[in-house]
């Protein structure tokens, strides 16, 4: 079938379908191996990716190389090695919350986008379609971009699958489409990452001006996903997923939400172990006292998400769980924990032997080499990237669920800084906390990006994701996703929610390890019920239930580190002071919503009760759950 037969099937509208037919020359890529010979030119075992830029010159973007378990891919400028939280922009006049490019630079987007399609339009193009969601809960969507950028085309093309356009019976009208033009960040942007969302009745369009795939290939493709949940009424939820099994055949589901860096994909790792088999939970930032656990079989795991999980109705049963798939076909895994070999042998494992050719960011490889997750790139002497990556394909993850799943459990990381007496921050929560459901959904709109994020380019050590932790990918009104969620949590009153913090309890440096605990301890103990003996409500209300005790595998645990201000490090005033941080916190970022007047009545009483100091009871009768508590 000849080229312009196969892009007839995809309905392009004409000034579309224009630059794919009047462009230099058109590669039209039809599996991910055609994406993977693309990355490198020719038979060249490495090349620059680089563009003429008029008044820079020719500016190289990044240097592409063949190692021999897939491609690696790194980046010229360290600001260009992770996500830039403020890179999204709306083009178009519908409903948004979000800034318009209109507004910011004074002109419509419409003569730039023209710009942008006549710039195609005198390139080498390589065009791909795929399926952005679920081949059947999903949207038809078309990758644009010049043919030397083939490593961000490999990117998207592992993380969302490729449609092999010639096997199809029929047509395939695209309703989302991802343009890539990296000159304009410099022409146009400052050198900024900007991701431009174009949203008409037809076509949801998505410019992306900058290689890195963070705010486009991934979180542009969510951000269409998002979308079409707010206009039919369901969510994609940021959100990792795990079938955990017990030694004993007990299985839980557990879903993770949080923040960019929030632990999502740590929940689908093995607990990391010494070389000697022990366990480090711990170690105090003062006294340099390490504390160890002892755990001869975990539990075995079965990934289902790793970043987006689709929540839609038609998967839902009624009987009060939620059910959710994976939305993406690969996961782009975060190795910045991976320090040096046998940190992590399970994902080290698979990335130095896959089982099909991998694309790595920010790992520091030569030609013909291989690729290794500790080996990181440095931004600068000394100074390694604090956002090295990998793209995972699901179909090579061991023990990989590929079907719908009940959550039992929804739990919610937070990153941490450490809190001492002499130091006061938000750092004040424990091991884990159990929350009504009210205070679960306050927590997800305001989801803290926390302590220390590698994930994005930004110097505020608390800021916010809101919304479920997806605002910052969302092109819609902030009220319509904080009404959705809340629906979401009031039709599945049978899942229980915990907080989770990570990287710091008080004055403790313990990583990830407090949600791989949880996640072993919730698994053996069948969910998430505890008598009323076993929970106390938290100094702060905000935190929820914190617990009296903790004994697992025969061992008590320091009250100080279920319940921080028990920390002689940290003390009672430290406490209140960081707790007084988090509320502060709280209250700014739930104005907006409150702003709005958009939010349910429902919504709206939770939110007061937050502002006027509510007690974690008074959460719990807002949305009461009958067994809440065990009987003792």
């Amino acid at each position: 079938m000849n080229t312009d037969s196969l892009l007839a099937r995809l309905s392009l509208s004409p000034d579309v379908a224009g630059v794919l037919s009047g462009c230099r020359s058109l590669t039209i890529a039809h599996t991910v191996e055609d994406l993977r010979a693309l990355s490198v030119c020719g038979d060249n075992c490495s090349c620059e990716v680089a563009y003429e830029v008029p008044g820079k010159g020719r500016v190289v973007e990044a240097v592409v190389c063949r190692v021999k378990n897939g491609i690696a891919a790194n980046y010229v400028e360290p600001y260009m090695r992770r996500r830039d939280p403020d890179s999204m922009l709306i083009g178009d006049d519908l409903p948004s919350d979000k800034e318009r490019y209109a507004d910011k630079f004074g002109t419509p987007f419409t003569g730039l986008r023209q710009e942008t399609l006549d710039w195609l339009k005198g390139q080498d193009l390589a065009v791909f379609a795929f399926r952005a969601g679920q081949q059947d809960i999903g949207m038809n969507a078309l990758a644009i971009a010049p043919a030397n950028a083939g490593f961000f085309a490999l990117g998207l093309g592992l993380l969302q699958g490729v449609v092999d356009l010639r096997a199809l019976e029929g047509d395939f009208p695209v309703s989302t489409i991802i343009y890539t033009a990296p000159p304009f960040r410099h022409t146009h942007f400052a050198g900024k990452q900007i991701v431009i969302h174009n949203r008409t009745e037809q076509v949801h369009e998505i410019f992306s001006y900058n290689l890195y795939p963070g705010p486009s290939a991934k979180k542009g493709i969510y951000g269409a996903l998002i979308e079409r949940g707010e206009r039919e009424g369901w969510i994609t939820a940021h959100a990792s997923c795990v079938q955990v099994v017990t030694p004993y055949d007990l299985k839980l589901a557990i879903m993770h939400e949080g923040a960019s860096g929030g632990g999502k994909s740590e929940m689908l790792e093995h607990m990391h172990r010494e070389y000697d088999g022990s366990i480090l939970f711990g170690e105090n930032i003062k006294s340099g006292e390490k504390d160890f656990i002892t755990l001869p079989r975990g539990c075995d795991l079965k990934p289902v998400t790793d970043d987006m999980a689709l929540c839609h109705p038609a998967m839902q049963k009624g009987d009060g769980k939620l059910v959710l798939c994976d939305a993406e076909a690969a996961w782009f895994i975060r190795v910045d924990h991976i320090k040096n070999y046998g940190t992590d042998p399970d994902i080290e494992a698979r990335a130095i032997h896959p089982a099909a050719p991998l694309l790595f960011l920010n790992i520091d490889a030569q030609p013909g080499s291989t690729a290794l997750l500790w080996e990181h790139i440095e931004d600068e002497p000394g100074k390694t990237c604090p956002n090295p990556r990998f793209v995972l394909p699901r179909q090579i993850v061991p023990d990989v669920t590929n079907k719908p799943v009940s959550v039992d459990v929804r739990s919610f990381g937070v990153r941490m800084p450490p809190c001492t007496a002499d130091n006061p921050t938000y750092g004040i929560l424990g091991l884990f906390h159990v929350l009504p459901p009210a205070l679960a959904w306050l927590w997800r709109l305001v989801s803290p990006r926390g302590h220390a994020n590698p994930s994005v380019t930004t110097n505020d050590a608390m800021g916010s994701e809101g919304i479920g932790s997806w605002w910052p990918f969302a092109t819609g009104l902030r009220a319509n996703g904080a009404n959705l969620l809340l629906r979401q949590i009031e039709d599945t009153p049978r899942v229980r929610y915990v907080l989770c913090p990570n990287q710091h309890i008080g004055a403790w440096k313990v990583g990830f390890m407090p949600q791989w605990l949880m996640r072993e301890y919730l698994a053996r103990r069948g969910g998430v019920r505890f008598t009323r003996r076993e929970l106390v409500p938290a100094r702060s209300s905000l935190a929820g239930f914190a617990l009296s005790r903790f004994v697992y595998e025969g061992r008590s645990f320091n009250p100080g580190l279920l319940r921080v201000e028990l920390q002689a490090e940290t003390g009672v005033a430290a406490y209140d002071a960081g707790a007084e941080i988090l509320k502060k916190f709280f209250e700014k970022e739930l104005t907006p919503y409150i702003k709005s007047g958009a939010i349910e009545p429902l919504g709206k009483r939770i939110m007061d009760c937050c502002l006027q100091g509510g007690s974690v009871e008074d959460y719990l009768a807002l949305m009461p759950v009958d067994d809440f508590f065990l009987e003792d």
